[in-house]
């Protein structure tokens, strides 16, 4: 996942489900650069944040490798 946070850079994130709307935070283990380096303002020992709703602009689900082996096309 894509998480976009109010001004700061967006980050990768992974979530065991997709987070409820109605919960007051947000878990995300290995969060991560997008180029997968470490965040610069976490300490480089960190495998899960916790993050509340109000810090998060949006969020980009991205799909899991299962569907896109199922959704690939394929040309001879």
């Amino acid at each position: 996942m894509y998480v976009h946070i109010n001004d700061g850079e967006p980050f990768l994130g992974e979530v065991d489900e997709l987070p409820d709307p109605s919960s007051q935070y947000v878990v995300f283990k290995n969060p991560r650069q997008r180029d997968g380096k470490d965040l610069r303002y976490l300490l480089s020992e960190v495998t899960s944040i916790i993050l509340p709703w109000w810090r998060i602009n949006y969020i980009e689900v991205m799909p899991s490798g299962e569907e896109e082996d199922v959704f690939t096309p394929f040309r001879d």
